[in-house]
C-alpha cells in the first residue's frame, strides 16, 4: 500500500487522481509546516516505494526505484536562492536476457 503524504493546499475537495501527462502545483509554507512535509515524506520514502502525494483536490500515487536523485543549486544572481529537488523515478522494467547459443 502506498505511504499518503498530504501536500498542503486550500482548494475544494473534489479528488483527481493525476497518472498522466503534466501537473505542477506550487504552494508557500512556514518552516514549520514545510518541515512537517519533509517528515512524513521523509517516513514515507522510508517505509518502501510506494507514494501517494495528495493535496485537497488531487492526487499522485507513485511507485519510485532506487537511488533518488538529490540536486542542490544555489543561486546569487539577483537574489539569494537555495533549491533542494528531489527527483523520483519509476522502476525500469526488465527486457529480460539476452541469450546467445
Amino acid at each position: 500500500m502506498a505511504n499518503e503524504v498530504d501536500f498542503p493546499s486550500s482548494q475544494p475537495r473534489d479528488t483527481t487522481t493525476i497518472t498522466d501527462g503534466f501537473f505542477e502545483r506550487e504552494v508557500y509554507l512556514s518552516g514549520g509546516d514545510t518541515a512537517a512535509f519533509l517528515r512524513t515524506l521523509a517516513d514515507a520514502v522510508d517505509d518502501g516505494n510506494e507514494l501517494l502525494v495528495s493535496g485537497d483536490d488531487w492526487e499522485i500515487p507513485f511507485t519510485f526505484a532506487e537511488p533518488i536523485e538529490v540536486e542542490i543549486e544555489f543561486s546569487n544572481q539577483s537574489e539569494r536562492e537555495l533549491e533542494i529537488e528531489l527527483e523520483f523515478e519509476e522502476p525500469k522494467t526488465d527486457a529480460g536476457d539476452l541469450n546467445v547459443e
